[in-house]
C-alpha cells in the first residue's frame, strides 16, 4: 500500500485507492499517489510492491481494477526496460516517438539530439538501437519521454546501466525539471541525502 496526501491545490497527478489484480494475485490495493508541479516525489519499496505498475496506470497503459486517478497535463513515462525497437535508429525513434506528440520529422530530431546531447549521449545517431550499451540506450529512452516537453514525468528507475558521473548528472537534471516546473515521480532503490526530492512514498508487497 501507497500513503499520500490527500489531493492539494497544484497536483498535477491524483491517484486514489487504486486497485489492481492478476488473477488471483493482489498486486495494488488501496494504493494513493499526487505530485505537484514542481515537486519531486521519490516512489520507493521492496520488489514486488507494485511501483511500476503503479506507474504504468498513472501513464494510462494499465487499466486499474479500481480507484480514481484525475492528470493534469502532458505525460512523458520512462520505463525500467527500454521500450526500444532494436532494428530503428536513433533518429528513427526521434521521428516516431515525436509524431505520437504532434512533432514534425525534422522538430522531433532537433529536439530529441538537444535532450540527448544533455544527458550526456554520444554522438552516435546512425546506430540501431541494438548496438547501443545499457546507459545510451536508458538515455534515449529518457530523452523521448522528454520529448514532447511534459508536465508530468514518470521514471521508473531511468538511470539502469549509467556509470556514477551520469547517476549524479540525472539527479541534476532532476533538479532542473523541478525549477521548470515539472512534476516528477521517480522509481527508485538509490536514495541518499543528496538526492532532490521534497516527499519519498513507500510501497510494501501485498499479503
Amino acid at each position: 500500500m501507497t500513503s499520500s496526501r490527500a489531493q492539494r491545490d497544484g497536483d498535477l497527478l491524483t491517484a486514489v485507492a487504486i486497485e489492481k489484480r492478476y488473477r488471483e494475485r493482489i498486486v495494488l490495493a488501496n494504493a494513493s499517489l499526487s505530485v505537484a508541479s514542481g515537486e519531486v516525489v521519490a516512489l520507493v519499496g521492496e520488489n514486488g510492491a507494485g511501483k511500476s505498475t503503479l506507474l504504468r496506470i498513472c501513464a494510462g497503459l494499465v487499466r486499474p481494477d479500481a480507484g480514481e486517478l484525475s492528470v493534469a497535463g502532458r505525460i512523458g513515462y520512462c520505463p525500467q526496460e527500454p521500450g526500444l525497437l532494436e532494428l530503428l535508429k536513433i533518429d528513427e525513434h526521434l521521428r516516431l516517438f515525436g509524431a505520437a506528440v504532434g512533432l514534425t520529422g525534422a522538430a522531433a530530431v532537433t529536439r530529441g539530439r538537444e535532450l540527448m546531447s544533455e544527458l550526456g549521449f554520444p554522438e552516435q545517431h546512425d546506430a540501431v538501437a541494438r548496438e547501443l550499451s545499457g546507459g545510451s540506450r536508458q538515455k534515449l529512452n529518457l530523452a523521448l519521454a522528454l520529448l514532447g516537453d511534459p508536465a508530468i514525468l514518470l521514471l521508473d528507475e531511468p538511470y539502469q546501466g549509467f556509470d556514477h558521473g551520469s547517476y549524479v548528472s540525472f539527479w541534476d537534471h532532476v533538479e532542473r525539471w523541478r525549477q521548470a516546473g515539472r512534476a516528477i515521480v521517480v522509481v527508485t532503490h538509490l536514495l541518499v541525502e543528496s538526492v532532490p526530492v521534497d516527499r519519498v512514498v513507500e510501497m510494501a508487497v501485498e499479503q
